[in-house]
């Protein structure tokens, strides 16, 4: 077994599993992926399972319906936990994330806990986004910094490495968040715990096919959601101590 999966949930992605899985897989022999269909009804789901009798590499988790990003990703990671990975990727489906990072993704995991691939740090780099949706999510950014502290230039971003400690310290059966404001939850309780956690600049691209799940759903979940994480975690705007399982601890 591979030491790293890439998680990739699916719905109504059929066009974009196999060439995504095709440039993983060549970009990072060792790592394997889980897609996580949730029912598509386009028939992604029953491709993978012919795409995952071709590829031993290739691993694929039906859901029965669409309980949203996040659920996805819980999924995935318990399901990576009992076959005991120990680094876990989350990654689009849409070619938005280069599969030429991934690579570096990993690298960079060898001396920190969480890696958060980055938009963001030393500038720009998205390509094919109207400004407004740019807007968008750098006032987010903002707005999470302001709120909980954290020092992240993109906390709202779905490309990221995380080691199996992380997963295994946070209780993620109390995990309720699923678009923008999961990816938020997710680092805050890393951070909060003590865990390394660095940027690495990527390079975002809109996405070449199929429909974005973007919504004002999604949009105002992560509003309320930051208050709320604040407020249960104390107003605390400061990491504790680096985690004892934390690799800036040893």
């Amino acid at each position: 077994m591979n030491p790293a999966l890439v998680i990739i949930p699916t719905y109504n992605e059929r066009g974009n599993v196999e060439p995504i899985q095709q440039a993983v897989l060549a970009a990072c022999p060792e790592a394997d992926i889980l897609f996580v269909d949730d029912n598509s009804p386009d028939g992604t789901g029953t491709f993978l399972d012919e795409l995952a009798a071709k590829e031993p590499r290739l691993h694929v988790l039906h859901r029965r319906d669409k309980q949203g990003l996040g659920r996805a990703y819980i999924a995935g990671f318990l399901w990576a936990l009992e076959r005991h990975y120990e680094f876990v990727f989350e990654m689009d489906a849409d070619f938005s994330h280069d599969p030429a990072d991934v690579p570096q993704l990993l690298n960079r995991a060898q001396s920190a806990d969480l890696v958060l691939g980055s938009r963001y740090v030393g500038g720009i780099r998205v390509i094919n986004w109207p400004l407004g949706r740019l807007l968008l999510s750098r006032g987010a950014g903002l707005y999470v910094r302001i709120i909980t502290g954290m020092p992240f230039t993109d906390p709202t971003g779905g490309f990221k490495c995380f080691r199996r400690a992380i997963l295994e310290s946070i209780p993620l059966d109390e995990i309720y968040s699923n678009g923008y404001s999961f990816q938020i939850e997710m680092t805050h309780k890393a951070w909060l715990a003590g865990f390394k956690i660095e940027d690495h600049p990527i390079t975002f691209e809109e996405r070449r096919s199929g429909d974005s799940k973007m919504s004002s759903a999604i949009v105002r979940e992560a509003l309320w959601r930051v208050w709320k994480l604040w407020f249960k975690d104390g107003l605390r705007r400061r990491p504790g101590k680096p985690h004892p399982r934390s690799v800036a601890h040893g």
